[in-house]
């Protein structure tokens, strides 16, 4: 299905070497023609040791953000060309989605940048590998019950998260830039970029049992709290569900699963929320967990495949297996792309998406944090497309989606 919208909404176009984006006056983002320089996240990935892609062939993936500089933008995890491995990959192929048309390519860390302009004191500025990219056509809403007989909402989701599963940036950063983008037959339409406040930072939640667990200084050391959670494995869901007794099986699923629970506005100068939705990001067997006696507070599960405890108990199961080839490879390292803990496997809760902008208008111009929206751009603000609509009363949740999809392949590893 595909809702039109009068226009590409956010249009950008994919770099080869020299970048051009249409400029189309109805876009979201008038975007110009060439870049005139560069954005902080481009250029910052480079090959490791596993990888077969050049760095000149990873930044062709670009586009020209609204400010004119140069970004990067999602690619595939293999080379089309010369089936090189850039080693990481981004999540589903965002050109199958109906709403691609519409909003065009993904302009990864333009939230960040603008957050320099804003609040320069909250700069926070993301790796590459952490975007990661999922969608679906055609997903019906629930609204519970009887009413769900009664009602029938379709809905297109294009979505990102810079959600990093491989280094200890998450145990105390909660801000990541989401985009957000959501077309339905009931007029429920939005496209968002904003830096999410996922819960506090300094602090998490332990995904085993939903302790808080504080982690360090907050960082950056005045970002806001927001609401929502990221739950993420540390020691103690490691050591009562992975290292188990000998003639036991490991419960990799209840020890390695991390759930960023976000809760994301935009609100008016005067406090009006004009939009709010919620969506989920889950990931399965991700490469790091939250160790406070290591120097580096980060243990690594393939780590613990070669553990053996004095008392016997150990880590046992078919990830251990297949990444060590039953035991014959030794001392398997966690960025090594025969590693089975790499994050590859991901699913987003769509959730609640509720709009109260009835009387318009459809662009408005917040900061970074989707606050202070007005109808007027200014240092900073990022452009908002907020349907003309007021779905009081019709508010369904969306489904998950992506579950059961391996974003992984030749050469995909950690950091991913």
């Amino acid at each position: 299905m595909r809702w039109m919208n009068g226009g590409r909404i956010g249009a950008v176009a994919v770099a080869a070497l020299t970048v051009v984006a249409a400029c189309e006056p109805e876009n979201l983002f008038e975007t110009p023609g060439e870049a005139r320089g560069f954005s902080k996240a481009y250029g910052i990935w480079t090959p490791g040791p596993t990888d077969t892609c050049t760095k000149e062939q990873h930044d062709r993936y670009s586009v020209v953000g609204p400010d004119g500089l140069l970004y990067p933008t999602w690619h595939p995890a293999l080379e089309p060309e010369s089936g090189c491995s850039f080693g990481h990959e981004h999540g589903r192929d965002p050109r199958g989605s109906d709403i691609y048309p519409e909003v065009g390519p993904f302009v990864f860390a333009y939230a960040n940048q603008m957050l320099d302009i804003h609040s320069p004191s909250i700069s926070r500025h993301e790796d590459h590998f952490g975007h990661k990219v999922e969608w679906e056509n055609d997903i019906r809403l629930d609204f519970g019950g009887a009413a769900s007989a009664v009602l029938e909402v379709r809905c297109d989701v294009l979505t990102k998260l810079h959600q990093g599963t491989h280094s200890k940036d998450a145990f105390t950063n909660n801000l990541h830039e989401i985009i957000y983008h959501l077309r339905c037959n009931d007029g429920t339409n939005m496209s968002i970029q904003i830096m999410t406040a996922i819960g506090r930072a300094g602090e998490f939640v332990a995904s085993c049992d939903g302790r808080t667990v504080n982690a360090g200084t907050a960082s950056p050391p005045t970002s806001p709290d927001g609401g929502g959670k990221r739950r993420i494995p540390d020691r103690t869901c490691i050591e009562r569900h992975m290292i188990v007794p000998p003639n036991d099986r490991s419960n990799f699923n209840a020890a390695l699963h991390e759930s960023w629970e976000t809760h994301n506005t935009i609100r008016t100068e005067r406090g009006h929320t004009l939009v709010s939705f919620d969506p989920y990001y889950q990931v399965e067997f991700p490469s790091r967990f939250h160790d406070p006696s290591l120097a580096g507070v980060t243990g690594r599960p393939i780590e613990l495949c070669y553990y053996v405890a004095s008392n016997g108990e150990r880590a046992s199961g078919e990830l251990c297996r297949e990444s060590t080839g039953n035991g014959a490879i030794q001392g398997l390292t966690y960025d090594d792309p025969r590693s089975k803990f790499n994050g590859v496997l991901r699913f987003v809760d769509i959730n609640g998406n509720r709009i109260s902008n009835g009387d318009g208008p459809e662009i408005w111009y917040s900061d970074p944090f989707g606050r202070n929206a007005s109808q007027t751009p200014f240092p900073g603000s990022i452009r908002q497309y907020i349907a003309k609509v007021d779905n009081a009363g019709r508010n369904g949740h969306g489904p998950v989606v992506g579950r059961g999809r391996n974003y992984g392949g030749p050469g995909v590893r950690a950091p991913n």
